[in-house]
């Protein structure tokens, strides 16, 4: 059993960090403007791919995890961030605007859950980045939420925390292996149901489900889903139905989930890391496309220096013995 947990937390922590590498440079674009610009997007573009901030904050959560155990808290983490993210001299280069204006009250001496009410307490930067939360819980997501919460509150409130609450109970079943129907229902009942990020995952998953075929379901998800009249694309529960809504429409099915986040438009980077961290703790390292997996088990730390060169596998790998 803790082999087979091992697996699932390279495959979730990998598969996330495949998901970033390849959505970094479609980012932000909407898929006309991706179609012109690369055509579909099937591979890698950069000869040394690697994740952006995305995968660089789950490792910083995974180094929390493995220094200070199971049960930290916002105090915890908000002192992690002062010691090693505050001290960061120049931009934080990838890093969204929850990130930098938590960063800004923190420095002004505020503590959470004060850091993270701020104009921009709802983008996905908290559901990029709580992997290592299911991981470690793996059948328990209420356990795996009340980790996103605490470590939410540093940055984000309401939606933001919302969008991520479904993400990490995804993953806390996808490490049982559960069916995707399960995945599914236990991310939806992780939040409130009269929440932006509750209907926006619930269309998300009918509009993949019923969808024809995946260039079908792209059409429709990008057509329903995205707030389009918001000039950045950081918006969590976009962002999060968008990623619900690949991985139903792909039927769990790894590649075609992850360049579909590539190719759907908007933060590209995200929907493809959340998509690829959920499919990827379910089917396990051994699973993910080798043509990948090969190519990014390192990060090269220009958002958080002190994740520089640190080996993915090596974290999963560490973090899986956290699990009882």
């Amino acid at each position: 059993m803790k082999h087979d947990f091992m697996d699932k937390a390279k495959g979730c922590l990998v598969g996330l960090a495949i998901g970033d590498a390849l959505g970094i440079h479609t980012e932000g674009k909407t898929p006309d403007e991706i179609k012109k610009q690369f055509g579909f997007v099937s591979d890698f573009l950069s000869e040394n791919p690697a994740g952006s901030d995305d995968t660089e904050f789950a490792l910083f959560n995974a180094l929390i995890l493995l220094k200070h155990g199971k049960k930290i808290d916002s105090k915890i983490i908000a002192g992690e961030w002062r010691e090693f993210i505050l001290p960061h001299e120049g931009a934080f280069k990838g890093a969204g605007f929850s990130q930098m204006m938590a960063i800004e009250n923190l420095r002004k001496g505020l503590e959470p859950p004060q850091t993270g009410m701020h104009a921009h307490s709802w983008s996905d930067g908290l559901a990029m980045r709580v992997a290592p939360f299911g991981i470690i819980f793996p059948g328990q997501p209420e356990k795996a939420c009340a980790l996103t919460i605490e470590d939410g509150s540093v940055d984000h409130s309401g939606e933001g925390i919302y969008s991520a609450m479904a993400v990490v109970s995804a993953i806390s079943m996808a490490m049982i292996d559960a069916s995707l129907e399960k995945i599914f229902d236990m991310a939806l009942n992780s939040m409130p149901k009269d929440s932006w990020s509750y209907r926006a995952i619930v269309k998300g998953i009918e509009i993949g489900s019923t969808a024809l075929n995946m260039d079908d379901a792209l059409v429709k998800l990008y057509n329903e889903i995205p707030s389009s009249y918001y000039h950045w694309a950081d918006v969590a529960p976009e962002a999060v139905g968008l990623s619900f809504g690949l991985i139903a429409a792909s039927k769990g099915n790894f590649s075609d989930a992850v360049l579909g986040g590539v190719n759907i438009g908007r933060d590209t980077d995200t929907i493809a890391a959340i998509a690829g961290a959920i499919i990827g703790a379910k089917i396990g390292y051994g699973m993910l496309p080798e043509k990948w997996s090969g190519k990014v088990k390192t990060v090269n730390g220009k958002c958080i220096e002190m994740v520089k060169d640190i080996d993915l596998v090596s974290i999963a790998s560490k973090l899986s013995e956290l699990i009882d």
